[in-house]
């Protein structure tokens, strides 16, 4: 198992986190033992900053809504980004321009020899967010990321692993077997499985209230996968026990007027849901070791580079450091 950290190519990482250095990212890996990073390629970035012998994955974009852009739904559209104009600052004029885009994403995970490419299957409006009522189911949304990926992942090379990652929006949550075995078998990539990113998970039940039942959740999802759970290869660990506030934003969403979200106030809003916290305590050994990756990922939001210190190690020491608990 190769034991990553995860930061992106956008300036807020290359110089508000590490300064404009690349040593402090080498030096933080060595002092670790750790194998290198998992990159997110934003294409606002220089992923040239990172020397290529440490990047071992790279986290493909994420546009939250992008079905209504597929489909050509433009009065949702509309609603959604203002103008014509906005929608193709997003995604470009058409399909066309929205797919060039994304091969480019894969062709700088080819060059820089990443050993695989996580992509995000999810679609959310900004105001389904907080009420998590959704005009798109998971088929839906499956079906067509399968259908975006089978266009652009020629590009890719054929020992890269393609993994799909799950979230708690419609399309993989991984809560969901059936639907998961869906995704592989319309994907025409050979070398194509799952990320299992744990907060995800926890996002996806909102009763959860310690780690040690949140481990007890996921470990039960992936034995329900059955024969599936084989194609978890990576894993984000990293902990988001959010259940209470998102219970008291959809109950706050029901008397509120549906509105879009600004960018600022659908990134808080996620940012507080998805918290991308270190574990605290041994329950996370039996879920690291239970599924077994071939990449573990401690993924965290990080501001600053003492914090990001602080959040490795705290995780690493609840991993490695005690013993598990029963």
């Amino acid at each position: 198992m190769q034991e990553l950290l995860n930061i992106s190519d956008h300036a807020c990482d290359t110089l508000g986190v590490l300064d404009g250095d690349p040593s402090r990212l080498a030096a933080l890996l060595q002092q670790g033992d750790l194998s290198g990073i998992e990159l997110m390629v934003t294409g606002y970035g220089d992923p040239a900053f990172f020397p290529t012998e440490a990047i071992q994955g790279v986290h493909l974009r994420f546009w939250p809504n992008w079905l209504d852009f597929w489909l050509g739904n433009e009065e949702e559209l509309q609603k959604e980004f203002g103008s014509r104009e906005n929608v193709a600052a997003v995604f470009g004029e058409n399909r066309a321009e929205w797919l060039a885009l994304w091969r480019e994403n894969m062709r700088t995970a080819a060059r820089v020899g990443a050993r695989y490419v996580v992509f995000h299957v999810a679609n959310a409006r900004s105001w389904e967010m907080k009420c998590r009522h959704f005009a798109y189911g998971s088929v839906q949304v499956i079906d067509a990321a399968a259908e975006v990926v089978n266009v652009i992942s020629d590009v890719l090379p054929d020992d890269c692993l393609l993994l799909y990652e799950n979230l708690w929006w419609p399309g993989l949550t991984l809560t969901e077997p059936k639907l998961a075995a869906r995704l592989l078998e319309k994907t025409h990539h050979e070398r194509t499985g799952f990320v299992l990113d744990t907060g995800h998970m926890m996002n996806t039940n909102t009763s959860l209230t310690n780690e040690d039942e949140a481990v007890r959740y996921i470990l039960q999802k992936v034995e329900n996968l059955g024969s599936l759970r084989k194609r978890i290869f990576a894993m984000h660990l990293h902990r988001s026990l959010s259940g209470d506030f998102v219970q008291r934003s959809m109950a706050e969403a029901q008397k509120e007027e549906m509105r879009t979200l600004s960018f600022e106030e659908g990134y808080r809003y996620v940012s507080a849901v998805d918290r991308h916290e270190p574990f605290e305590t041994a329950a996370v050994r039996r879920l690291v070791e239970a599924v077994a990756p071939e990449f573990l990922v401690h993924e965290f939001l990080i501001s600053s580079w003492e914090e990001w210190q602080k959040k490795v190690k705290k995780q690493r020491n609840s991993l490695w450091g005690g013993e598990a608990s029963e």
